[in-house]
């Protein structure tokens, strides 16, 4: 709808942003993000340097659309993940295994996206400030099921640490109680404290394991290995869910 009230200039100067940013996709894909060339992207479009500059202010502010974009259809591909797996009655355990296959099935089908966001950082590059709220929208639908476990011993000391940090970092309270309300409240009580700190412990140990084996299986590194990628992130997840006291697993 917003699209048919543009008008002609309007309508073309966002296909070409669409085309640059697809061009400078392509060189992601192919050699990283250190690939990137404004100068190449012109020359395939057939505009002048400067003329390319009108549409991206430069080579950061491009990396700054191509990354809000992957964080953004990223956390897309999770909500609905979360949304389709919360219907019938299946329980948090799979609900967990649901959303671990949601992030990496987004990884394996979009591996230069992914790597840009998740990867080693583009030398000389620093991401606007705003990708943070965008890279919390990714992990945001892990919290509600983290909310309902009862940590153990073996992620007792990171539970603690969430505490202190949901207690000096008020952005990070907001985060938990925009994804999981009911852990968030009553937040002065004890039992409040604890629920929002089990869904933060779990939700960023969820992201470390998602990384680690999500990350090397992008990157090529279970090659010649005889284990599928899935099995071993179904692995991880069985034991966070079990650290967390999450519900039985399906039989």
């Amino acid at each position: 709808m917003e699209r048919a009230r543009q008008g002609p200039r309007a309508r073309y100067r966002e296909q070409t942003r669409a085309e640059i940013k697809d061009l400078a996709l392509r060189q992601l894909a192919e050699g990283g993000g250190t690939a990137l060339a404004l100068t190449r992207i012109a020359k395939e479009m057939g505009l002048s340097g400067p003329a390319l500059y009108r549409y991206f202010a430069g080579r950061d502010d491009l990396l700054n659309a191509l990354i809000r974009d992957a964080y953004d259809d990223a956390a897309a591909a999770m909500a609905r993940a979360a949304a389709r797996s919360a219907q019938g009655s299946r329980g948090v355990r799979a609900r967990l295994h649901d959303l671990a296959e949601a992030y990496r099935t987004w990884a394996i089908a979009e591996p230069h996206r992914y790597l840009l966001i998740q990867g080693a950082p583009v030398p000389g590059y620093v991401a606007p400030a705003d990708t943070l709220e965008r890279a919390r929208a990714v992990l945001g639908p892990f919290l509600p099921l983290f909310a309902t476990g009862s940590p153990g011993p073996a992620v007792a000391a990171t539970v603690d640490e969430m505490t202190a940090w949901l207690a000096a970092d008020g952005t990070v309270g907001a985060w938990v109680a925009r994804y999981a309300p009911e852990a968030a409240g009553p937040p002065d009580t004890p039992a409040g404290e604890a629920r929002a700190a089990s869904a933060l412990a779990g939700a960023v140990l969820a992201w470390t394991q998602l990384h680690g084996s999500v990350s090397l299986e992008v990157a090529g590194q279970f090659a010649g290995m005889a284990h599928r990628g899935g099995t071993l992130l179904g692995a991880h997840m069985e034991m966070l869910a079990d650290a967390f006291g999450l519900d039985q697993a399906p039989a």
